[in-house]
């Protein structure tokens, strides 16, 4: 089952609970999404390929306020507030050619430090798997989607792609690439899976408020557990557990990541909360996500070898 990017299957800049799907698929099944980014300010130059339907898109109209276009939402079966939707990375691709960065006054980590728009376009090679800076570096590629959400609580209305919650969104976390686990908490029927916001390669922190922006093509296993009790979003990768915290500010942003991974540690390796607390300071590593998206982010990864029982 693919899904292809256009604008009939996307949603550019917001998360709304109330959005129709675009597909409805059962518990453990496998899709494709086609994704696109950026607006018409963002397109290359002469000599690149650019997906028909990111100008399809764009002649619909550019949203008034920022924000990502995301292909979805494609609801689960079955799927009612309370569960849990795990979200299996299969394989992620390049789409097209090229992504770009761009860095805009009054944005991004350090908001006063350049007063000039700065945008370059990136060529990709797929090949090569590298990008090419304009400097001349070979950069690898590490592809990842940095938005992955379900639809937020209803209640909260319609609300922005840029900050990352408890539904997801945002995320911008550097580790859900190909063959990672990313667990969400479902707050509506159906769950309503979006993803978008391609990323070719990004640092932890994406401090200038871009990375790599391109389109990808990425393909999951949506799977409704009912036996987990994930309240905020977390990630495995095949080694590490990874718990994540999100608020403006980033002291409150450790604190929730760390809580949450104490509490992973003490539940899996069946000690103590405060073993638990001296194994994280020993052998977890806390990193910043992002500090772009007014929700700051911080994630913190823990071994998953040092948590089997003995």
């Amino acid at each position: 089952m693919i899904i292809e990017a256009g604008p009939k299957t996307c949603h550019w800049g917001y998360f709304d609970a109330t959005l129709d799907p675009v597909m409805t698929v059962a518990s453990g099944s496998e899709i494709t999404m086609n994704s696109v980014s950026g607006g018409p300010a963002m397109l290359p130059g002469d000599g690149y390929h650019v997906p028909p339907e990111l100008l399809e898109i764009h002649a619909g109209g550019v949203p008034a306020m920022p924000g990502h276009i995301l292909t979805g939402p494609v609801a689960i079966d079955g799927a009612m507030p309370g569960d849990v939707l795990q979200v299996d990375i299969l394989d992620i691709q390049l789409r097209q050619d090229w992504g770009y960065n761009v860095i805009r006054p009054l944005s991004g980590t350090l908001p006063l430090d350049f007063d000039d728009t700065h945008h370059v376009t990136i060529p990709l090679d797929r090949a090569k798997n590298e990008a090419t800076m304009p400097w001349g570096l070979k950069l690898p590629l590490a592809p990842f989607f940095g938005v992955m959400a379900v639809a937020p609580p209803p209640a909260w209305g319609r609300i922005s792609t840029i900050e990352p919650r408890a539904h997801g969104g945002n995320l911008d976390n550097k580790e859900l690439v190909t063959g990672t686990t990313l667990y969400l908490p479902v707050f509506t029927e159906g769950a309503l899976f979006s993803c978008g916001d391609g990323h070719g390669a990004q640092g932890d922190g994406e401090v200038c408020v871009t990375a790599i922006e391109t389109a990808l093509q990425g393909r999951f296993r949506l799977t409704v557990r009912r036996d987990l009790d994930i309240t905020y979003p977390e990630a495995e990768t095949p080694t590490h557990y990874i718990t994540m915290g999100m608020h403006p500010d980033l002291d409150t942003c450790v604190e929730i990541a760390l809580r949450r991974m104490i509490r992973v540690v003490a539940d899996r390796a069946g000690i103590t909360h405060a073993e638990a607390y001296m194994l994280c300071s020993l052998a977890g590593d806390l990193r910043i996500t992002q500090t772009v998206n007014r929700e700051k982010g911080v994630h913190m990864m823990m071994p998953k070898a040092y948590l089997e029982r003995t």
